[in-house]
């Protein structure tokens, strides 16, 4: 299963909490480091309970609607995980 860590940017729906996610890589000619986010729609489970800004951590699920194929696993602080 594929696991990413992000930052929760949108709550705004009910069971859905849209995670952005940083990716830094380095330009293979130019040899400059390079940072790309993108944005995923993840299903929350219940009792879970995030706020913006919050550091989480999502993996890879079955797909669950057309846009939503992860799901937050855990909460993470200056990303360490939480017990």
């Amino acid at each position: 299963m594929k696991s990413l860590t992000g930052k929760v940017v949108s709550l705004k729906n009910q069971q859905t909490a849209v995670v952005e996610v940083e990716n830094h890589f380095q330009h293979p000619l130019y040899k400059k480091y390079l940072t790309r986010t993108k944005k995923y729609a993840c299903q929350l489970d219940e009792g879970v309970s995030l706020t913006l800004g919050q550091e989480v951590e999502i993996v890879s699920c079955r797909p669950i609607s057309k846009t939503k194929h992860f799901r937050v696993q855990m909460q993470t602080a200056n990303g360490r995980r939480e017990k």
